[in-house]
């Protein structure tokens, strides 16, 4: 009973302000996460934030993974967990860097999360396997760092349907000699680029005071930055600038949300419409008006012979077949009936409504309206491409074509049924001058582009200018607007083609075969950018090899990790 009464007095007796072992156990926690491998990590990725849109101070781009570079190179990480820590700071990263992804559509929130908790993994993979190769393999983190760093970014191309915004090389999009190297293998060589001079950076570092400073990583770095610059220019130079055509991008302001209704489409119509017929008074010798993706207030239909009669027609099936039959032709001169108005070949977004025997699809779809054939003065000239990339939760649902009721909860549900994809690229024919047009995010998929232009090359109809026709009018003005314009500065230098945005709120762009931005057009506000595009000749490697040398990358990096694992292995044995 004494002792009992001893320890109960020791409780009580204990002054108030006296910490507690939880209060040393929180303590603890916060110094471990401001001084660990997370804080670290932490100061690479939020200099790297800073270095991205909104911010875009690019330079931070080379020291942003010096903090990264250094992890790497100690014997060991900080930290009980240091691996968790590192994926920490990455979430935090893309938390912010996509916030953007919440805008259109409650539903997409769930996919603002889950693509920042896998795009998280990246940051302690390129750690850890960066770290077999220096510890393990005795390789230098000037060598190793930027083939990781590779191999990873071509997994986050293609995973999930791809995703590349906010690569390291896109950071630097303004240093137009730099990014030259894309034509070489794509985004993923100025990347390497990037951070092959930030790891000769960090290796300059001393983690010991008696360990020695070598000097040929500064060397090494300034071999590779001369050599980029050389070639830059070098490509640069070989640019022919002689106009081929004048086209007009218009973009309207109006700020949209997936499901909007009917008066909202029309109101973005007439905007646009406006502002065509504007232009068109203030330019007459253009030779095509560009308009964004879905900004065109009218569908089209088409069918197939025997299509499935829907569940809301009340007639027989000869009486729909009739009425499919009209009802195709007549939507079909919409839009050469705009540009009969205009007095200009016009090129639209707009959706396309299939009837067939499996029952009702739905397309994106780019529709050119040019002169007939036959009539000098009649629009009635229709070509058509259907978006073959499509965006997971935003225009299809996985599953939902068997599950039709998961639409209920997508973004898409006005539709009751997903977005199909195309089957084909198409290349636009214009008064001699080969239009390649791609919609929306197909833009942010460099392997989408290189195959479109690729294939039509082999059936005789190489592009000479590349389209895409975009409506982010549901992001609000984010930093959505500049990461996807930056794509498509990547996609003009690894295809070597002028490329056009015309894009509802922003950014339009007018984008040479350099990847030099020749006009751009404000977020949020009504513009028109007249561009002059030039064929350019030149061709790159990537058209060539594509991702081979990044698939090289990603190679080394399953070799890393199965020596990693199999290092671990032993240990645990």
């Amino acid at each position: 009973m004494a002792k009992s009464s001893t320890k109960t007095r020791g409780r009580e007796d204990r002054p108030k302000d006296s910490p507690s072992n939880a209060d040393h156990a929180e303590a603890g926690f916060c110094r471990r996460l401001l001084t660990g491998a997370f804080a670290r990590a932490g100061l690479g990725v939020f200099l790297l934030w800073l270095a991205l849109p909104p911010v875009g101070a690019w330079p931070l781009a080379f020291v942003a993974p010096l903090s990264w570079i250094l992890l790497i190179r100690r014997d060991r990480l900080p930290g009980k967990h240091p691996y968790r820590g590192i994926w920490l700071a990455g979430f935090l990263f893309w938390l912010a860097e996509l916030y953007w992804m919440t805008m259109p559509h409650p539903s997409t929130s769930v996919g603002w999360l889950a693509s920042s908790a896998y795009l998280a993994c990246l940051l302690p993979l390129f750690i850890g396997l960066s770290r077999v190769a220096v510890h393990r393999l005795g390789i230098s983190v000037v060598a190793a760092a930027p083939v990781v760093w590779t191999g990873l970014e071509l997994v986050r191309g293609y995973l999930w349907g791809g995703f590349t915004m906010a690569s390291l090389g896109h950071v630097i999009y303004r240093w137009t000699a730099m990014i030259q190297t894309a034509d070489l293998a794509g985004a993923y060589a100025v990347g390497f680029v990037v951070m092959f001079l930030a790891a000769c950076s960090g290796r300059q570092f001393r983690l010991t005071a008696d360990e020695h400073r070598p000097l040929w990583p500064a060397l090494a770095g300034l071999l590779m930055l001369g050599a980029a610059l050389a070639y830059g220019y070098g490509r640069m130079a070989q640019a022919v600038d002689e106009p081929a055509a004048r086209i007009a991008l218009i973009q309207g302001s109006t700020d949209i949300t997936l499901d909007m209704g009917h008066e909202k489409k029309k109101e973005m119509h007439d905007e646009h419409m406006e502002l065509t017929l504007e232009t068109v008074s203030n330019h007459p010798s253009l030779d095509l008006v560009m308009w964004p993706e879905s900004t065109f207030y009218y569908d089209i239909m088409s069918y197939e012979e025997g299509a499935a009669v829907p569940e809301w027609w009340s007639g027989t099936a000869e009486d729909f077949e009739k009425r499919l039959a009209q009802s195709a032709d007549e939507t079909r001169k919409y839009v050469g009936k705009a540009a009969q108005a205009l007095g200009v070949p016009l090129l639209v977004g707009l959706t396309r409504r299939h009837y067939e025997p499996r029952g009702e699809a739905v397309y994106n779809t780019a529709i050119l309206a040019t002169k007939s054939d036959q009539h000098a003065d009649t629009f009635d000239k229709v070509q058509m491409y259907d978006k073959i990339h499509l965006v997971m939760f935003g225009e299809y649902f996985p599953f939902a074509d068997k599950l039709r009721f998961l639409y209920q909860f997508t973004p898409v549900n006005t539709l009751s049924i997903g977005l199909q994809a195309g089957t084909k690229p198409v290349a636009f024919q214009l008064n001699g001058l080969c239009l390649a047009p791609n919609i929306c995010f197909e833009s942010v998929i460099p392997q989408v582009i290189r195959r479109q232009v690729n294939e039509l090359s082999a059936a005789g109809n190489e592009p000479d200018v590349l389209v895409n026709l975009t409506n982010d009018g549901w992001f609000f003005g984010s930093s959505e607007l500049d990461l996807h314009m930056i794509c498509g500065v990547f996609r003009a230098v690894e295809c070597r083609k002028p490329f056009l945005i015309a894009a509802n709120t922003g950014i339009s762009a007018w984008i040479d075969g350099n990847g030099r931005i020749r006009q751009e057009g404000p977020r949020l506000a009504k513009t028109v950018i007249i561009a002059d595009v030039a064929k350019d000749g030149r061709k790159g490697l990537y058209l060539w090899w594509g991702d081979l040398p990044a698939a090289i990358c990603l190679l080394c990096c399953v070799g890393l990790a199965s020596v990693g694992w199999r290092d671990r292995r032993r240990r645990k044995e």
